[in-house]
């Protein structure tokens, strides 16, 4: 199956492309490239070609010859949402929509949505597939509308499936500390302090980067009928954690590491997933790891390559402070497309000082 893959630069596109490869799989990439800086250590054996495009620039021809799309490049997380609503709302939603759309008129049988278990917001007890969304962020919200436009296109050539991942966190290259149980990992490792603002009584659930990248194979794989039009809440039902819990299982990993926590308030969202469909439905899918797994991995990572403060708070491994970065360089532009040719593109009369790196 020849496989196009949205974000291959990113924190779990670069951990899919080699999953697919060895499953035989013809995979292309493409990336923007906004965080080509954020690689944390060599841990891949196999990676996709990939152009350097955005999502909104793909075209029809682009997408000649490929079977399935897994669409995972969109401006990834709360804060993001929040710096430049206006041009979330254009890159995840209505560029999603139009990436769709170019699939469907190109012949592309499968289109793999990568949403999030966000979409539940605040919910009393535990969600499932069919439960109400209630988004409470521009991201999230973003996710429902292209689950909701997308549902209609479904039909005998196109099937769509919608992957409402739980929090993800594990070592990944393209390591991202801007997500719960990484960035606590980083605080014990760097600090050995993990002080919590809030009382930690927030439910979330929590998955896997090679759990996700796993059910997307899996949904590739599948038969058609087993995924087409389907939601499928992507973790495990045992591995919904209090914040307080997973703050907890970092610090007993990380030797000499104290854990405190403060009031309740600040961030309200807090949620319980059912993962038993995906687990009963989904052929080949099960989760295998767990937070202490996945702390336990990040402790191995960062003594072997000796995680510094300055690399774990640096912009290279957290979202916002890149893009903050390119926009006051005047790299991106208000609607974050970049201002720059590619040097490989660029004439050499045209072509920029610097090579057209970032500095």
């Amino acid at each position: 199956m020849k496989v196009l893959v949205t974000g291959t630069e990113g924190y779990l596109g670069c951990l899919l492309a080699p999953e697919l490869l060895r499953h035989g799989h013809d995979v292309v990439g493409v990336d923007t490239g906004y965080y080509k800086n954020g690689w944390l250590f060599n841990g891949l054996d196999a990676s996709a070609r990939t152009l350097a495009k955005d999502i909104r620039d793909i075209a029809e021809a682009d997408l000649d010859g490929v079977d399935a799309i897994v669409h995972m490049a969109e401006l990834s997380n709360d804060p993001l949402g929040q710096l430049a609503p206006d041009v979330t709302y254009k890159v995840n939603h209505l560029g999603s929509v139009r990436l769709a759309q170019l699939a469907k008129a190109a012949g592309v049988q499968r289109f793999v949505y990568m949403s999030s278990c966000s979409v539940y917001g605040v919910a009393d007890g535990t969600v499932d597939e069919t439960s109400p969304v209630n988004p409470q962020t521009a991201y999230a919200e973003c996710k429902t509308m292209v689950e909701r436009d997308l549902a209609p296109m479904a039909d005998d050539d196109f099937s769509p499936t919608f992957m409402r991942n739980a929090t993800a966190y594990g070592a990944s290259p393209r390591m991202r500390f801007d997500i719960v149980l990484n960035n606590l990992a980083g605080l014990a490792w760097t600090t050995k302090r993990i002080a919590m603002t809030s009382d930690g009584t927030p439910w979330r659930p929590l998955v896997h980067g090679l759990d996700i990248a796993k059910a997307l194979v899996c949904t590739l794989e599948a038969p058609r009928e087993a995924v087409h039009n389907q939601v499928f809440n992507v973790g495990h039902s045992d591995h919904n954690y209090r914040v307080r819990e997973i703050a907890e299982t970092v610090g007993a990993v990380f030797p000499g590491c104290e854990v405190t926590f403060g009031d309740s308030g600040g961030d309200n969202r807090s949620y319980r997933v059912n993962f038993d469909k995906i687990a009963s439905q989904l052929p080949g899918y099960s989760s295998d790891w767990n937070a202490e797994r996945g702390a336990r991995q990040l402790y191995e990572v960062f003594s072997a390559i000796d995680l510094d403060g300055e690399t774990f708070t640096g912009r290279g491994h957290t979202r916002l402070k890149q893009l903050e970065h390119l926009i006051r360089t005047k790299q991106l532009d208000a609607d974050l497309f970049w201002t720059t040719p590619s040097a490989v593109n660029a004439t050499p009369e045209h072509a920029p000082a610097n090579g057209g790196q970032d500095q």
